[in-house]
């Protein structure tokens, strides 16, 4: 039976032991978005050598040179061949996107519809939103609707508030929280062209909420034009809470970390995953870990590499399960060992016992025969 216990545990610990493995690793990591990446990754490319390739070929027909670009870094990093002709590609795509021309045709239409998805792009809506433009023509926008009693983006009214307090301070630390103000854009941005995620609108709009005095900006909006930007942005500005703003600009500080190490669409990839602040918060630190990597990274682990992907519960069943494996083979080794010395003891005993009866019936057979 112990036998048969040291074989049947012996074996649960072989299958048994890798996963546990790779949950405590996991386990381990949870807190270290870099790390968990990492394990997450090496997961991802032994189970299949053509992931990187196959999703630069998506990356190039999407038109994403961003995102071909940091597979490529990605492949370096880990080692993975890629064929000649494919580098070249990418490298054909990234010149073509980083042209002048493509550059000032992005910029302008950042500057002018404010919406970003590129470095031209957001830098014409940072631009834009810099000069004040583009808040004030979200604000109008927005409190319009709101004045008129239809549908309004409270979300969208309530980033473009805060961008305007953010923007005096920008020019007052000479771009000190140009950051800041980036991740402001990008935000309001993605939530714009519906690539925020669902939870992260939902605690942004709770945010958001209490930001602003309605009355006093419907009063502001009928007053206010983009053409008199000094005197509506006074106005808007009084209608605006300062102080419940810390969390949306702590958000969009985590979001202009990000847009520094992985570009602007890094930072809307990232914001189309987050459920939540804490969620930005971790992308940030995988992006300055990761840099150029890091859209690569979310798009083979998705949400899975900010945080663990499977139920902590779950991965702590495979080392709870690999335990317990050890101990039976453990506990059934002992066993053996004392069963073995037990019946070696015994059998040892048996022979010195049949010696001395041996041994002490020799004397009582040589006087019968004498």
């Amino acid at each position: 039976m112990a036998l048969a216990v040291m074989t049947v545990s012996g074996y649960a610990l072989t299958v048994l032991w890798p996963h546990a493995r790779d949950a405590y690793a996991t386990l381990a990591a949870q807190d270290d978005p870099a790390v968990l990446s990492e394990i997450g990754l090496n997961s991802a490319l032994r189970n299949g050598q053509t992931v990187i390739p196959e999703n630069i070929e998506a990356a190039l027909a999407a038109h994403d040179a961003g995102l071909a670009e940091s597979f490529v870094d990605l492949a370096r990093e880990k080692g993975v061949s890629l064929p000649d002709e494919l580098s070249q590609r990418v490298s054909d795509a990234v010149a073509e996107e980083n042209s002048s021309s493509h550059f000032a045709k992005r910029f302008a239409n950042g500057l002018v519809t404010g919406n970003a998805d590129d470095v031209g792009s957001l830098s014409g809506t940072v631009a834009g939103d810099l000069f004040v433009f583009g808040d004030i023509r979200d604000v109008v926008r927005e409190g319009k609707h709101l004045a008129m009693g239809e549908d309004t983006d409270r979300l969208v009214l309530g980033l473009a508030t805060a961008g305007l307090a953010v923007t005096a301070a920008t020019y007052v630390s000479i771009g000190g929280v140009a950051p800041v103000r980036a991740g402001l854009t990008l935000v309001k941005d993605a939530r714009k062209v519906g690539r925020l995620g669902e939870g992260l609108t939902e605690w942004a709009g709770r945010s958001a909420r209490d930001m602003v005095d309605t009355p006093m900006l419907q009063n502001a909006v009928a007053s206010g034009s983009v053409l008199h930007p000094g005197q509506t942005v006074s106005a808007i500005r009084a209608a605006f809470h300062a102080e419940k703003a810390g969390a949306l600009v702590r958000l969009a500080k985590d979001v202009g970390r990000v847009s520094e190490k992985a570009g602007a669409r890094g930072a809307l990839d990232t914001l189309r995953i987050a459920e939540g602040p804490e969620d930005v918060a971790r992308a940030a630190r995988l992006a300055e870990s990761k840099g150029g990597q890091t859209r690569a990274i979310l798009k083979i682990l998705g949400r899975g590499a900010l945080l663990l992907a499977a139920g902590a519960f779950d991965l702590s069943l495979w080392v709870f399960g690999a335990l317990l494996a050890l101990f039976g083979l453990l506990s059934s080794i002992k066993a053996t060992t004392e069963r073995l010395t037990q019946s070696w003891l015994t059998h040892k005993k048996a022979r010195r016992l049949r010696k001395q009866m041996a041994a002490a019936a020799q004397p009582a057979l040589a006087g019968t025969l004498t």
